[in-house]
Formats: structure tokens, C-alpha cells, sequence
């Protein structure tokens, strides 16, 4: 058997269409699932889920948010908001208690084993972030951050 003709080789990041010449939304979709992924194996051993740290973060930065809030903010949707507070409570990560006026909300809250796991989490993103922004300077990652924000922005519905 010979080598057949119309086999495709698909080209690596940064070559072809996978490099500075593509779309900027593939490559923005890329570089997403690259740090994705490497968020996640740095988490993994901490039994922490990408979506958890970014519960735990957002309801430390914005105490008192309701799983709606927190929903916005850590980009998911009402119903996976409810699995990972639950997953988070069973940890023991987080804390739900009745709002004392809306009865129907929760009030939710990191306990302090939570802060102290996403202590542990924040020093694992950090390493990865660190890596991702090396070799880029202050003035640079600057406009990099103003890109991503404006991106958002200009796309979204709230």
C-alpha cells in the first residue's frame, strides 16, 4: 500500500491558518482552550474544577452575589450555577443560608476552608499565568487586557 495522496496534515499552532495569519476568532478560541486546559491540570490536583475557582473567586471578590450573579459573573448558566455551589457546599468550600428578606434566595458564602482551598488555587493559577504572560511586557499585557475587556464588551448582552 502506498501513501495516500489526499491525507490531510493538519498543521501545529502557530503554523497555517493555526498561526498569526488566521482569524483572530479561531486564534482567540485556541489560546482559550490552551490556558483552559492547563488551568484545569493545575486545579485537578486540588479536586477544584475551572468553573469552582471561578465561583470561589467571584464570591470572594463579590460577597453576598446570589447564584444569579454568580452565574454572570463566572460566565455559566443559572443551572450549572446550582450543581457547583451544591458540589462546593458538599466540600464544605461553601455555605448557603436563607436571605434574610427574599426567602426564596440563598445568601451564599465561602467558609473558611474554601478561602484557605482557593488560597491553594490562587498559588496554582498564578504559576500558569505567570508562564502565559512571560517574555510580555507591562505596557503590552496592558493593552492585551484592554483588547480582551473591549472584546467583551463590544459582544456582550450584558
Amino acid at each position: 500500500m502506498g501513501k495516500n495522496p489526499h491525507k490531510l496534515t493538519v498543521p501545529g499552532v502557530g503554523e497555517g491558518k493555526r498561526g498569526e495569519q488566521g482569524h483572530i476568532g479561531y486564534l482567540l478560541r485556541q489560546a482559550n482552550a490552551t490556558h483552559r486546559l492547563r488551568m484545569e491540570r493545575a486545579l485537578a490536583e486540588l479536586g477544584v474544577t475551572l468553573p469552582q475557582f471561578s465561583v470561589l473567586t467571584m464570591l470572594t471578590a463579590y460577597p453576598g452575589a446570589s447564584g444569579a450573579d454568580l452565574a454572570r459573573l463566572s460566565l455559566l448558566t443559572p443551572q450549572t450555577m446550582s450543581v457547583i455551589v451544591a458540589n462546593l457546599e458538599r466540600a464544605g468550600a461553601v455555605s448557603r443560608h436563607p436571605h434574610a428578606v427574599h426567602g426564596r434566595i440563598q445568601h451564599i458564602e465561602v467558609t473558611k476552608g474554601g478561602r484557605r482551598l482557593l488560597a491553594k488555587c490562587r498559588t496554582r493559577v498564578k504559576a500558569v499565568e505567570e508562564e502565559l504572560l512571560a517574555g510580555v511586557c507591562r505596557a503590552d499585557e496592558r493593552v492585551i487586557r484592554r483588547w480582551l475587556v473591549n472584546a467583551a464588551l463590544h459582544n456582550s448582552a450584558g
